[in-house]
């Protein structure tokens, strides 16, 4: 918070360069730099960011506690980040449980940077109507001038702003990421891009010098046309020249009603290119988690064909192997008293012929069609499926499985292979990635279980994990049946994978 309250102050004495009337300016970055640290950090930082200011303002003079108006001064220092708090939780909440391409990253934020600033003005109108000494203003057309300003200078300062700050962030997080440009070559992308927008700028610049105004509109389709065309980035350089040229323009001595006019067709030009932009890239993605559902799909039948080949094979299996069990237990029952090579050979035949007889019915029953209604599962049946099956290829890679004892009572409800088949995915995951060890760990935590799947990735570089198609499935599997999926990782290379279920009672 230290280092959002220099950030502020700086970007604060920044914007005093487009002081509008009132003590609002039609080029506002604290806002951008407030929304970068709401989004990245979530709302939870509201009340601190609104701590933040106040004090600020407190050290820079605005508010003088003791003075008369300096409640209300306080008031309208709060409102804003209250407001910008309050918007980016709505618009949160609403991408969570919507299923429109405006859920779709990245245009949420476009939509809370967009959003906020109006709100804003409209919580600021009352106060200003009432409190005229608030924004020293006086009468109808003056206040609204002013919040006019003030909604045109957090727009720029939101959307020229807050998209490189998260960037930068992000980069820091997680390291470079790809940026999404067209399937076409980087040259022709940028040599059509300099050509719209250098184009709609020079046709701009030759009405101004023949007294035709100062129109937007070529401006905006350009930006709006590179946005669509080639992302969010590309919008957003394409915003970033058109400001430059603009705002020096509007530094100097020029009469309100003129710099609001130009900052006002400036917004709309960012406004619609930093939507486009988001809109190209949301749909970008839409088509991309298409594709790679289709590759589910696709997989999802590669894996009923096999199935229904492996019942067959099992059924053949089966009892042919169910028969040689029993021969080898009776085997086993008339050479205890035998020679002891004869007698240890004969057991030894019968633990074997018994752990295929058993790993073939749990074969039977997880590829058989009896199961694919939900019902009442103990989490300890589940764990020790997931063990047969697993054990092999654990064996086979030398990685230790260790299982804790599971509680008798805990129970969930669903269909049996889609839980085992989520459970098997993950600690196969652990498996390929582990070194030396997994455990297998199933606790109650209030009304729900959590199975924890840890190993240790080695050389303490833990890859990044949930990007492959089986924890998809797992987390689309526990998902349908209300439960969720948290992977985890420490410093050590530690990567803890945590599902979590409802319970549904205790067995008797």
């Amino acid at each position: 918070m230290a280092g959002y309250a220099a950030a502020f102050i700086l970007t604060h004495r920044f914007a005093a360069a487009w002081g509008g009337q009132g003590f609002y300016s039609l080029l506002y970055p604290p806002a951008g730099v407030r929304m970068a640290l709401l989004w990245s950090r979530g709302p939870r930082l509201t009340l601190a960011i609104v701590v933040a200011e106040m004090a600020v303002q407190t050290a820079t003079g605005w508010i003088v506690p003791g003075e008369p108006g300096w409640i209300t001064n306080a008031i309208g220092v709060a409102r804003p980040p209250l407001v910008y708090g309050a918007v980016v939780w709505l618009v949160c909440r609403i991408a969570a449980h919507a299923s429109s391409s405006l859920s779709i990253a990245p245009m949420p934020l476009g939509l809370a940077s967009v959003t906020a600033p109006v709100a804003v003005a409209v919580v600021a109108l009352p106060w200003a109507l009432l409190k005229p000494e608030l924004t020293g203003v006086v009468g109808l057309r003056q206040t609204y001038a002013s919040l006019a300003g003030y909604t045109v200078g957090d727009l720029l300062g939101v959307l020229l702003l807050t998209p490189p700050l998260l960037w930068v962030i992000q980069a820091a997080r997680e390291g470079p990421r790809r940026v999404f440009w067209p399937e076409t070559r980087l040259f022709f992308v940028i040599g059509e891009a300099v050509l719209v927008l250098g184009g709609a700028i020079a046709f701009g610049l030759l009405l101004v010098r023949i007294d035709l105004g100062v129109p937007s509109i070529p401006a905006l389709l350009a930006v709006a046309w590179i946005g669509l065309r080639f992302g969010r980035t590309a919008g957003w350089c394409a915003i970033v020249i058109v400001a430059a040229i603009v705002l020096p323009w509007t530094t100097g001595n020029m009469p309100l009603a003129e710099r609001l006019t130009l900052h006002m067709s400036l917004t709309s030009v960012v406004v619609v290119g930093y939507l486009a932009g988001s809109f190209a890239d949301a749909q970008a993605r839409a088509r991309a988690d298409l594709a790679r559902r289709d590759r589910m799909l696709f997989q999802a039948e590669r894996l009923k064909t096999l199935r229904a080949m492996s019942v067959a094979v099992i059924h053949e299996i089966g009892q042919p192997l169910s028969t040689l069990a029993l021969e080898a237990k009776h085997l086993h029952e008339i050479t205890v008293g035998a020679d002891r090579e004869i007698a240890e050979t004969a057991a030894l035949i019968n633990r074997k012929a018994a752990s295929l007889s058993m790993l073939v019915h749990r074969l039977r029953r997880f590829g058989g069609r009896a199961l694919d209604e939900p019902s009442a599962l103990p989490v300890s049946s589940l764990i020790e499926t997931v063990a047969a099956l697993v054990r092999p290829e654990a064996k086979g890679r030398r990685v230790l499985l260790e299982i804790a004892p599971v509680a008798s009572n805990l129970i969930v409800l669903g269909q049996e292979i889609e839980l085992v088949q989520a459970i098997v995915n993950i600690v196969r995951n652990a498996i390929q990635a582990a070194d030396g060890c997994v455990q297998i760990d199933a606790e109650g935590q209030g009304d729900r279980v959590e199975v924890t799947v840890t190993n240790r990735c080695p050389g303490h570089q833990a890859p990044q994990p949930g990007m492959g198609v089986g924890s998809l499935v797992a987390r689309a599997i526990l998902e349908a049946h209300e439960g969720t999926l948290i992977r985890e990782t420490d410093a050590a290379g530690m990567v803890r994978a945590t599902l979590s279920l409802p319970l549904v009672g205790a067995a008797g």
